[in-house]
């Protein structure tokens, strides 16, 4: 049998078992283009569970293509803060105000316009398409080509581009007619919760398993193959909370590169000693009433990760140079700050 075959005689399937067993999400009660559009975006590099409430913050604060294109930025990012990979966040509301210009405050309604729009590729496109309008569009993620190398005892690596685009071709041909929506939605929510990422899929409740290639010959944990990612690069920092009373020094970081557009707390490279954090203090002329060594600290982004050490300093005067202070509570509720330095934020809590 080969893969257009096999493809055709799971879709019926697929189709049928997603309509019974589809998981009650948020953006699912109310799938309008905007909050398909929203809800795929945040998931994105982000597990269900930790989208579902920035969702709903983020549709209470900016229910519509408007709320989002007239919002400042400063609120955009404050809304995303928690959920990283900031970018996204960033051309969600380029996207807004190219559609306020372009298409009358909503979105386009096939998928080769929504293509245009920053921060929409082939997935998100296909997934806005089908299930908002019902255009005969695949859209192919990870779990997509995790339910497809099994089913087709596929042993290409998943991770090249020759690969997911011959997946989107395949799915392109076999897609139903009618409500391609609900087949995209339901290999997707199968690799979710059935033919899972880590350890064993769960064969045994699989609608498909009858036609799964993998399944039949007994090693389906041999796919799918991906190549081995490299390590990731480790940066020291040294990380200082400078506080003047009840405020704090923060700045806003250059609006290109990592972590763009953010607030941030200063810092330095290395792990400095005490005795290091007391010559930098001299070398500044700033008089410290108190100097706190904090916990260590690490957060891992996707091609680098941040061990951090931490100082809380209580200054009698401001240290020279573009930082602002403000008050502790208007950090917490108004200037977003990356999550990579939310473990030492927490201290103004106390």
């Amino acid at each position: 049998m080969d893969k257009k075959t096999r493809v055709e005689r799971i879709t019926p399937l697929l189709t049928g078992w997603y309509r019974e067993n589809a998981r009650a999400l948020p953006w699912r009660e109310n799938p309008s283009p905007y909050r398909i559009w929203i809800s795929e975006i945040m998931l994105q590099q982000t597990r269900i569970e930790a989208v579902k409430p920035y969702f709903d913050r983020f549709l209470t604060a900016l229910p519509d293509v408007r709320a989002l294109a007239e919002a400042s930025e400063e609120t955009v990012l404050k809304l995303w803060e928690g959920l990283g990979y900031y970018s996204r966040a960033r051309n969600l509301q380029k996207a807004a105000r190219l559609c306020m210009e372009q298409y009358g405050g909503e979105l386009p309604r096939s998928y080769r316009e929504l293509l245009e729009l920053p921060g929409i590729g082939n997935y998100t496109a296909g997934a806005i398409a089908s299930i908002a309008w019902g255009e005969r569009v695949p859209a192919v993620d990870g779990n997509v080509l995790r339910v497809l190398a099994r089913l087709c005892a596929n042993g290409e690596d998943i991770t090249k581009q020759p690969v997911k685009r011959a997946a989107e071709q395949l799915l392109l041909e076999t897609l139903p007619e009618e409500k391609p929506g609900d087949f995209n939605e339901g290999i997707m929510e199968l690799g979710e919760t059935v033919c899972l990422p880590n350890g064993a899929p769960l064969c045994m409740l699989c609608p498909l398993r009858e036609y799964c290639l993998a399944f039949e010959q007994g090693n389906t944990e041999e796919y799918p193959v991906k190549a081995a990612k490299k390590p990731r690069r480790i940066e020291e920092r040294t990380v200082f909370l400078i506080e003047i009373g009840r405020r704090v020094a923060i700045r806003k970081r250059p609006d290109t590169g990592l972590l763009a557009g953010l607030y941030e707390l200063p810092a330095m490279e290395g792990h400095l000693s005490a005795e290091e954090v007391d010559h930098w203090l001299q070398s500044q002329q700033a008089s410290a009433l108190s100097v706190e060594p904090l916990k260590k600290a690490k957060h891992i982004f996707s091609h680098v990760e941040w061990h951090m050490v931490g100082y809380r300093v209580r200054l009698e005067k401001e240290l020279a140079g573009d930082w602002i202070y403000v008050p502790r509570e208007e950090v917490r509720e108004v200037y977003p700050l990356p999550t990579a330095l939310k473990a030492y934020a927490e201290y103004w809590n106390s």
